[in-house]
């Protein structure tokens, strides 16, 4: 049975105090807040008159936008620990209107900005009074000129953010807060649950029987209520074509990119890179068929590991103690860092009842960053602990080096601190490995890496990238069509030997992150230069720790593309993904001679 939320121990839960002491400071924060967003009026129609008054908006919005963090954050992350909580609920409720307000308040900040001459601007940017701080801020905000409306506009697009939000909130209470699905019997006769959180262990499961009724217990439900998921996640795509239209992109995608600062081509070259690729991914399923001694290869046998140690479990302990011998290359002051965070209560460990699924890594500005995990022991479970401590440390880093305003670093450069972590893990047990089932074992975990991240999130890109383009040309999203074009891909990328069961076309139903768009294609862009920068620092090429720790340091100070440069990675070019596809034909060169 799932623990309830008090009977997790104190030791296994992370300690937001750090962040916030309690709910009532929680309400003075939010009440003084609440009284300052009205000061926005104050620099209204003046931001131009003064370099020095331009300064002072800018850092009173700074001021604004980093309390409001703090009581989302923290509201959200409260809500996390019991998603049925109703009190926390309320608080994210009430954080997200503040920020909307607050959107509105200020919505004339950048438009005012924009309106500034340029000459005047020139000036501003070189009087030496401390506005050089914002200095990239003020090129990225240029460069967005033609994309900055009136600001009659831009309030009014402020105002509609919460009122155009109700897909994705839909969306996460359903998933997190209200479905359930059937329990199934084990091999003793018992009952197990099926949850998000024990779904992928009980697809790792060696029986088949175990593993067939759980997919269909878990895409049964789904499947049931997939008229309300597709009219959700239609709601969601719909939102992100208007903005784009609204501000004048040519298509939701390079909206989205462009927020984050990466070109368009960026994106075609890893559909089109990975689509060169995927024979060898055919060949892989093909050998997993074989060794399985299966008449027919279905979509709930590709979790289960080939080989006996896939049986093998480990304590917590055990888990922070591999990810430390892994990441030892990092150097001492890395390793510090990750047992402070082991050591001080940043992670929120077990699967409680009504906890949010799946795994992050979150924080604010001014306090440790925090890790959220669902930890049931598995060989997974030791790499997402290794891959959130990640994320955790890159922020750690990013907030010590840079000003609130360039420590959040995009999306795009996001994956690969956390992915880095896992591809040293990897390597260092198949080096320590000497046992060949064993070598076998990690072989198929890292070829299972490769699977599930370049090969699936990129799968996941081409499904959010078609669906949409239908959203923009004004054809119905409905559950028919979403899941005709994401069983076709399934079968594009699985291939020939692989059964695609009528379930699988509703995955796209339990997948978060669709509602955060053209966030997914990143996971597999991030994998493919986490696994050139970790044989970098294996191999213990001069200066690399050097400069990866300048990119972790980075933030946002640099583009994406050119912070990766630091680390002698291009993603301008196709070439990191074409090595990443070279590496997984080497490791599945080696898996295949083990298996003999």
């Amino acid at each position: 049975m799932t623990r309830k939320r008090n009977e997790i121990p104190e030791e296994a839960a992370w300690r937001l105090e750090d962040m916030i002491e309690n709910q009532e400071t929680w309400e003075r924060l939010y009440e003084e807040v609440s009284r300052e967003a009205d000061r926005y009026q104050e620099f209204k129609g003046t931001l131009g008159q003064s370099a020095q008054r331009l300064l002072e908006g800018l850092k009173f919005d700074d001021d604004i936008s980093q309390k409001i963090e703090r009581l989302y954050v923290y509201a959200r992350m409260r809500s996390d620990e019991d998603t049925a909580g109703q009190q926390y609920q309320d608080m994210v409720s009430r954080a997200q209107s503040l920020s909307v307000r607050a959107a509105e308040l200020s919505s004339y900040m950048v438009p005012e900005i924009l309106a500034i001459p340029d000459e005047q601007m020139d000036a501003f940017r070189k009087s030496g009074n401390g506005l050089v701080l914002y200095d990239r801020l003020l090129s990225q905000l240029i460069k967005r000129k033609d994309h900055t409306l009136s600001d009659e506009m831009e309030a009014l697009l402020a105002a509609a953010q919460d009122a155009t939000q109700g897909g994705s909130q839909v969306f996460r209470m359903f998933n997190n807060a209200d479905v359930r699905f059937p329990s199934i019997r084990g091999t003793d006769g018992r009952e197990i649950s099926v949850t998000h959180g024990t779904y992928i262990s009980l697809m790792e499961h060696p029986d088949r029987r175990i593993r067939r009724e759980a997919f269909q217990s878990l895409y049964g439900v789904y499947r049931q209520y997939s008229n309300t998921l597709a009219a959700a996640f239609g709601a969601n795509v719909k939102q992100a074509v208007f903005y784009a239209k609204a501000r004048k992109y040519s298509s939701s995608r390079e909206y989205f990119l462009s927020a984050n600062e990466v070109p368009e081509a960026v994106y075609d070259r890893l559909i089109s890179s990975v689509r060169k690729g995927l024979p060898v991914l055919h060949r892989y399923i093909s050998l997993r068929k074989k060794l399985l001694k299966l008449n027919e290869l279905h979509m709930y046998d590709v979790y289960v590991p080939l080989v006996s140690e896939a049986d093998k479990h480990y304590t917590f302990e055990e888990a922070k103690k591999m990810v430390k011998e892994g990441l030892a290359p990092m150097g001492k002051e890395y390793l510090s860092l990750l047992e402070e965070g082991f050591g001080n209560r940043w992670i929120d460990v077990y699967e409680n009842e009504g906890k949010r699924s799946g795994a992050y890594s979150w924080g604010i500005y001014g306090c440790h960053p925090y890790v959220l995990l669902n930890f049931h022991g598995t060989l997974k479970d030791v790499f997402t602990l290794a891959h959130e401590m990640g994320h955790a440390i890159h922020t750690w880093y990013s907030n010590e080096s840079q000003p609130y305003i360039y420590a959040g670093y995009k999306i795009f450069v996001a994956e690969v601190a956390s992915t880095c972590n896992e591809a040293l893990l990897i390597r260092h047990l198949l080096e320590k490995c000497t046992d060949k089932k064993e070598r076998a074992y990690l072989l198929n975990h890292f070829l299972e890496s490769f699977r599930t991240t370049l090969f699936r999130q990129t799968m996941f890109a081409e499904f959010e990238q078609r669906v949409h383009e239908m959203g923009a040309s004004g054809e119905s999203l409905n559950s028919e069509a979403l899941c005709g074009i994401y069983g076709k891909l399934n079968e594009d990328y699985f291939g020939p030997d692989m059964v695609s069961d009528p379930e699988i076309s509703y995955e796209w139903e339990r997948i978060p992150h669709f509602y955060t768009p053209f966030y997914v294609y990143q996971y597999a862009t991030g994998f493919s230069a986490a696994i050139a920068i970790s044989r970098r620092i294996m191999e213990g090429e001069p200066g690399i720790l050097e400069g990866y720790k300048r990119f972790l340091s980075g933030g946002c100070s640099m583009e994406p593309v050119e912070l990766l440069k630091l680390c002698g990675v291009d993603m301008s070019q196709s070439r990191p993904i074409e090595q990443a596809l070279e590496f997984f034909e080497e490791l599945l060169d080696e898996f295949e001679v083990c298996m003999k």
